[in-house]
């Protein structure tokens, strides 16, 4: 079940079907199998389905025994069965076999605290008919999306922004704050989106509105640290790994439940690994490219022929132009992350074997898996040098390096790195993912569109520090990117990419049960200031051969570097012209011409500012948006 939208709205026009019928046309690519709707008064509620569990009894919406509660709901209950059966020891009875219809019974129970039960990813909209309420609720960790708007005529959500558009009810404004943060980072981070009207609920948040009064309330019901179990704690490395591993299997195995074919995206690297291992037999995907630093297709079938499973690897020559303009219909909420782009892809071969993959999203940001850790670390030992020749001569040599076309090397790394080490350390190191540090960032906006801004792109990250400040730095830095990078991009990005082919994909080690094991484990387990995800690779050099486990980091990426010097270029040249820039009133267009000279000469590597202008612009035609 894969997409929802719905609006309610306080006094004015009735709710009309031909509404919510566009509103969920819009989103047909979430859900090609069925429609369903619900109209009364000034409520509506709509789904477009993906067929899954139960697929002939699963329609929506789907509603409590005397039909006061009803539901629209978009994603995957794991724990279901087990929730039906203490539902109906208790006397609640159940007319389909659809993960759906626990929602219903469990809002009987235990009223907006309901989600607190739930293992799954979903994006849920209820409608309490003896309360005159509405209640939205997202997932723990937010691997599934729920945008909404929300002003003195009513609430309008949905599962992607372009189904607010499709209501008629929502203003396209600008939200030059949140552009600010989208060029520096990549993508908008917390509630905020590009438009002012618009906003995310937060992960494991839980929205009520009242049909009577108008009002709005947001609250959470979970977080990794305040939630953590007080389980028995294993004493040794080795009985921490063996739970580790028990329970990761244990949760690739309680998502398999499907009634439609199911495979697994296999890069090769630690955590699709795992996944694959876990699952048995599987049908896997992997996809490259013909540049060799872009390619790991060989890795992926190493481990697909060490466990036995049945790959499918595709090396792609893709027509990048004509799938620019195909992706970026599903970029209503843009992200400048290049891996939009393999990510389609591999979905695009997975959809044509199976309805729903496993990916490995998550690995990271639990256990540690990211270089830039290792950055911080080294950066301290960088901080050591005197000053006055690491500014006076180290970092001006370095910087005047010209980049490589491969995708990382030494060259590409030590530039990234001291851009980064001369960021804010209290960013941690969040710094080496800041694209855009705030002096150079301010230099492209034009004074008018400066006005608008904060003065620092990292409060969020630092608000996210402030909140576990009682963690050490290992655990710190994992709450950030759990509750930011892996939620705002990872995730986000996985979700639409998947259902832009109308393919279904879990994320197995962002288990509820695997998340709060992750929280658990000692800190030493996870990352030790030279080796990263350090119980996670043991685990997984269990079931696979160890050279796949322990081999440097490479990223899911395309060499976007590269097509901006070719296939993009005149793309880039018509959306970043002089005259648009002009017209539009937010960039300096002197400032982006330089960047792009300068790109293209191969004097300096622009190519994740270039990419992010040239998605925002696009973006801000193609939707109408206004300043």
């Amino acid at each position: 079940m894969c997409g929802i939208a719905g609006y309610a709205g306080v006094g004015g026009r009735p709710a009309e079907q031909s509404v919510i019928a566009a509103m969920c046309d819009s989103i047909v690519h979430r859900g090609p199998d069925d429609a369903g709707y619900l109209v009364e008064g000034h409520v509506a509620l709509g789904m477009r389905r993906l067929s899954i569990i139960d697929l002939s009894g699963g329609h929506q919406p789907i509603f409590n025994e005397d039909r006061t509660v009803a539901t629209v709901y978009n994603g995957e209950i794991y724990n279901y069965l087990e929730l039906r059966k203490s539902l109906e020891a208790k006397g609640h009875r159940f007319y389909t076999n659809s993960d759906t219809e626990v929602i219903v019974h469990l809002y009987e129970e235990f009223g907006k605290d309901f989600p607190r039960h739930l293992n799954g990813m979903f994006a849920i909209a209820i409608l309490d008919r003896t309360r005159r309420k509405v209640v939205l609720a997202r997932d723990h960790v937010g691997i599934k999306p729920l945008y909404y708007t929300h002003d003195a005529s009513g609430l309008v959500f949905g599962s992607e922004i372009k189904v607010l558009f499709a209501s008629g009810r929502v203003q396209r404004r600008l939200d030059m704050d949140a552009l600010g943060q989208f060029l520096s980072w990549e993508y908008v981070p917390g509630t905020a989106t590009l438009l002012k009207d618009i906003r995310r609920l937060p992960p494991a948040s839980t929205l009520e509105f009242d049909l009577a009064s108008g009002q709005m309330a947001i609250a959470e019901y979970w977080d990794p640290l305040r939630s953590r179990t007080s389980k028995p704690t294993p004493q040794s490395d080795g009985e921490w790994e063996d739970e580790l591993d028990a329970t990761a299997r244990r949760c690739v195995r309680n998502q398999m439940v499907s009634d439609v074919p199911i495979g697994a995206f296999l890069s090769g690297g630690v955590d699709s690994s795992l996944v694959v291992a876990a699952m048995g037999r599987a049908e896997t995907f992997s996809i490259g490219f013909d540049d060799p630093t872009y390619n790991e297709t060989a890795w992926s079938q190493r481990v697909a022929n060490h466990l036995g499973v049945s790959h499918h690897v595709e090396v792609i020559q893709p027509q990048a132009l004509q799938l620019f303009d195909h992706l970026m219909q599903f970029m209503d909420d843009p992200i400048g992350d290049f891996s939009i782009f393999p990510t389609y892809l591999v979905s695009k071969l997975a959809r044509q074997h199976v309805t729903v993959a496993l990916s490995g999203d998550g690995g990271d940001e639990l256990f540690g898996g990211y270089e830039t850790y290792l950055a911080q670390q080294k950066a301290r030992t960088w901080q050591r040098i005197p000053q006055i020749l690491r500014h006076g001569l180290l970092d001006p040599a370095i910087m005047a390096l010209p980049p490589t076309a491969a995708k990382k090397g030494f060259v590409n790394k030590a530039k990234r790195f001291v851009a980064g080490a001369r960021l804010d350390p209290g960013l941690g190191h969040a710094r080496w993912r800041l694209f855009v540090e705030d002096a150079a960032r301010n230099s492209l906006f034009t004074a008018a569109a400066r006005a608008s801004m904060p003065t620092s792109a990292g409060q969020h990250i630092l608000d996210l520090r402030e909140q576990s400040r009682d963690e050490d730095e290992v655990n710190r830095t994992l709450y950030t990117d759990f509750r930011s990078y892996l939620v705002d991009n990872c995730l986000a990005k996985t979700d639409r990419m998947s259902m832009a082919c109308s393919l279904e994909s879990r994320v197995p080690l962002l288990d509820l049960e695997l998340v709060e094991l992750a929280f658990r484990m000692p800190t030493a387990l996870k990352f030790n200031g030279s080796e990263t995800k350090i119980a996670l690779k043991r685990v997984a050099a269990r079931h696979v051969p160890r050279e796949c486990i322990y081999r440097p980091k490479e990223g899911f990426s395309i060499p976007i570097k590269n097509w901006l010097k070719e296939e993009f270029r005149e793309l880039m040249s018509h959306y970043l012209s002089a005259s648009r820039l002009q017209a539009d009133g937010i960039f300096q267009p002197a400032q982006v011409q330089r960047l792009q000279q300068e790109h293209l000469s191969n004097k300096a590597n622009h190519s994740h500012i270039l990419w992010s202008l040239l998605v925002f612009q696009h973006w801000k035609e193609r939707w109408k948006v206004t300043t």
